[in-house]
């Protein structure tokens, strides 16, 4: 287990934490040698002479002392060791996830992310602060005690003895019995809290529906399938703790009928019986202690091989000579991508010189915003390459990639923090004139100025206080901010009320100014503004051209216009005189 820790942990902490560990087996050591100093004493006190035992009660009150010390620091060391390591596991397990692609992150992996961040992580790493320390001492400080019992009484000591290999064999009985059952109620957890989230996010819906006080099957049938796998593990640690008890008690048993017989027949006395005794009971209390431990322990195992598994998960690869890009034209070279078994970029080559702007166009399902995630690198291509200023992504560092993109999706993401600091996001290193002035070029200074609370009003979670023309608005001034030569749209006025949508638009047009714009459309106002459009279809070129030359064809694009612009017709009011 101390393997896969560190492991888990990185290298970087292998030395405290081996620290630690040796800290903790010398203070359990310590603990069991101080009981070898109850032999002689115990010896004088029911001998003839009692005043004998004072040097060894000073003795064993030093060895206790220091024994005293040793778990005060061991304990301290645990806790301290384990705080870091916390502070150390979250930052790596973020820093990794960020890495991540895209495409990992299914609809099955928010579950299990969600509970491996929150206490999924406490769990594994209460191990050092929590656990490590009652488990050494449960398992090292009876066997020093055996080998003083050894060194006492051999036949004694031997007898103790066989309660190691059965001890062990025991605990790995009831370790395999229990580790299905655990892994079972590991993966119904996952499942809840996934579905929890999905109830969570479903209200809206639910609402809708009128369902909102109905029963949700599905959050029902999880809960009650982790609610079984539960009670079967629970179930599953019995036998191995009555095991474990009887085995325990049996080998006591033995030992004081062994003690008994040898001190009927004279060989030993009544004070080394009750020491043996004294002894054996001191064994008994840690052994038992095992079962609890070894469960919790297991539980922590069984969180650490899931976080060993997340961060075992390749990223995309990082250059080992990154180059950088002479200009800003971005280019896709005989682009393949698929997605599970669906291919949703075939065979696809175009390019967008710098400065220029290049409008996607076509039906739900076409692969025009995967475009835009390869652009990005959010996930390699299959075949092909895409290219930005003449350099493959792939042969670009992630932090100057990403500082070449201004990207404004149409689903806004807002941090859970004010207004400031979520325009911030684009440069932190902006002056507050250079925010201000971002933030008037978006009109979202119209936004801030009827807010009580102006900069400092708090978006809350996913910018949930602000309706989405105003998301809208913060995501641009956040993208005029960063300033980056090229600029990515993922249709962001396609749900916005007229009033928001005319804002966004002024917003995004000072966005594009100047920049190479790679910009997915559904509504055709937006394309009529691009230098060259492409239709796309099942992930390939259908057609391409000018806006009007494309008209002038009369193929699928023209189609495509015609029944846009007859909707947008049909859904303005008809007056009747």
């Amino acid at each position: 287990m101390i393997r896969l820790l560190l492991r888990v942990l990185g290298q970087e902490y292998a030395q405290p934490v081996r620290r630690t560990l040796a800290l903790m087996t010398v203070t359990a050591i310590t603990e069991g040698l101080s009981y070898a100093l109850l032999v002689p004493v115990l010896r004088e006190l029911l001998g003839s002479r009692p005043e004998d035992a004072w040097p060894w009660l000073i003795g064993f009150a030093a060895a206790v002392t220091v024994y005293a010390g040793l778990r005060y620091r061991s304990d301290v060391s645990g806790f301290r060791v384990g705080t870091t390591l916390l502070r150390g596991m979250y930052h790596r397990l973020g820093d990794h996830l960020a890495r991540l692609p895209i495409g990992w992150y299914n609809s099955g992996r928010i579950g299990q992310v969600s509970g491996l961040a929150g206490q999924g992580v406490l769990q594994a790493m209460s191990v050092i602060a929590h656990l490590l320390a009652p488990f050494i001492s449960a398992a090292v400080t009876p066997l020093t005690i055996v080998l003083v019992m050894l060194a006492f009484n051999w036949q004694l000591g031997l007898a103790a003895l066989v309660a190691v290999p059965v001890v062990v064999l025991v605990q790995r009985w009831a370790g395999r019995s229990t580790v299905i059952s655990d892994a079972h109620r590991a993966e119904r957890e996952q499942e809840a809290t996934g579905r929890v989230i999905e109830y969570l996010q479903a209200q809206p819906v639910l609402r809708a529906g009128g369902r909102a006080g109905q029963r949700f099957t599905s959050l029902d049938d999880s809960l009650q399938e982790l609610q079984r796998a539960s009670r079967r593990s629970t179930l599953s640690v019995l036998p191995g703790a009555l095991g474990l008890a009887l085995s325990v008690q049996t080998i006591f048993t033995a030992v004081l009928a062994l003690g008994s017989y040898l001190a009927i027949g004279g060989e030993i006395g009544a004070a080394e019986v009750l020491t043996i005794l004294v002894l054996a009971a001191r064994c008994a209390d840690p052994l038992l202690s095992l079962a609890e431990l070894g469960g919790q322990l297991r539980s922590a195992h069984a969180v650490l091989g899931r976080l060993d598994a997340v961060l075992r998960t390749e990223p995309l690869p990082e250059p080992a000579d990154p180059v950088e890009p002479a200009g800003h034209g971005v280019e896709f070279d005989s682009v393949r991508f698929q997605h599970g078994e669906r291919t949703v970029i075939d065979d696809l080559t175009l390019s967008v010189p710098a400065g220029r702007r290049l409008a996607v166009v076509g039906p739900s399902g076409a692969g025009k915003s995967t475009l835009l995630q390869l652009l990005a690198r959010f996930y390699d291509v299959d075949a092909g390459a895409v290219r930005v200023g003449g350099v493959d992504v792939r042969s670009i560092s992630t932090e100057a990639l990403m500082a070449r993109f201004a990207i404004v999706f149409q689903d806004v993401y807002l941090f859970d923090g004010t207004i400031e600091e979520n325009v911030r996001l684009g440069r932190a290193d902006a002056t507050d004139a250079e925010v201000r002035e971002a933030a008037t070029a978006a009109r979202l200074d119209e936004v801030i100025a009827r807010l009580p609370d102006g900069w400092a009003t708090s978006v809350g979670e996913g910018g949930a206080r602000l309706s989405g023309g105003e998301r809208q608005r913060v995501s641009i001034a956040r993208a005029l901010l960063k300033d980056a030569p090229i600029v990515l749209l993922d249709e962001v006025t396609s749900a916005l009320d007229p009033v928001n949508e005319a804002a966004v638009h002024e917003g995004i047009e000072r966005l594009m100014a100047g920049r190479t714009v790679v910009m997915v459309a559904h509504r055709l106002r937006t394309v009529q503004r691009a230098d060259q459009v492409v239709f796309l279809d099942q992930g390939r070129i259908v057609e391409e051209g000018t806006h009007e030359t494309l008209l002038a064809q009369n193929g699928r694009y023209a189609t495509y216009w015609q029944l846009s612009t007859a909707g947008s017709r049909s859904s303005r009011p008809v007056v009747r005189g």
